[in-house]
């Protein structure tokens, strides 16, 4: 017996996704391609593509949606997908995510909410469970730093004021936006989201410190509290 798997050395070379990014550029390839090189083989039913493609389907053909799957996901849907193949594309995604999130704190002035959306989409919008972070602003509006203050469950986190507050103090901020997400899909915030923004509105205001924005984040929309009056 020899092992008969679709690995990409044994296909025509035309269709191996990884000489087709040597020739054209990675920009070249579909996204089932560049899936198929972190795969890097199928089975002996299929080919890397093939599973890849599949992957997709699977994922609505959306790669925020691909985003949202864990390793054990990935291992318990596709044959041909075992943990080491799940960690690779697990692992592409993250990267994908901090690179969009560096990308927008280098290059963006905050001038809108749309604009703190774009900086916390990718990192927020796919995520099961809740997070809370602050984006720390100098008088220009010119993003100082990022900071994640907790991690909760599908339904909440809990936040510490004082936290929030000593972080603000030790950057110097002279403005703060607060920003969450909302597993759930619904950005409305919640009553208990209402009263935190009031109570960090009055801790900041003794120090000195505007809080200009409070951001939910859903998948493919947000909530601010300044674009519709409530701060």
């Amino acid at each position: 017996m020899f092992d008969r798997r679709l690995t990409i050395p044994h296909w025509a070379e035309e269709d191996r996704p990884r000489e087709k990014l040597l020739l054209k550029g990675a920009s070249g390839l579909s996204d089932a391609e560049l899936l198929a090189i972190l795969i890097g083989s199928g089975s002996r039913e299929e080919t890397a593509v093939a599973l890849s493609r599949r992957i997709l389907r699977y994922a609505k053909d959306n790669l925020q949606e691909l985003g949202k799957l864990s390793v054990d996901e990935f291992v318990r849907t596709f044959k041909g997908v075992g943990p080491a193949k799940a960690v690779c594309i697990v692992a592409a995604m993250e990267l994908a995510r901090r690179r969009k999130a560096t990308d927008c704190i280098v290059k963006n002035q905050i001038q809108t909410s749309a604009d703190v959306f774009a900086i916390f989409q990718l990192q927020l919008a796919d995520l099961p469970h809740e997070e809370f972070w602050i984006l720390l602003l100098n008088r220009a509006n010119r993003i100082i730093d990022k900071i994640n203050i907790s991690r909760g469950g599908v339904s909440g986190t809990v936040v510490d004021v004082k936290i929030i507050l000593k972080n603000a103090l030790d950057k110097l901020a002279s403005s703060v936006v607060l920003c969450h997400n909302h597993p759930s899909g619904n950005n409305q915030p919640s009553t208990e989201d209402k009263n935190l923004t009031k109570k960090i509105k009055l801790a900041f205001q003794a120090v000195d410190i505007n809080l200009l924005d409070h951001i939910i984040v859903t998948d493919n929309n947000f909530y601010s509290f300044a674009d519709e009056g409530l701060m």
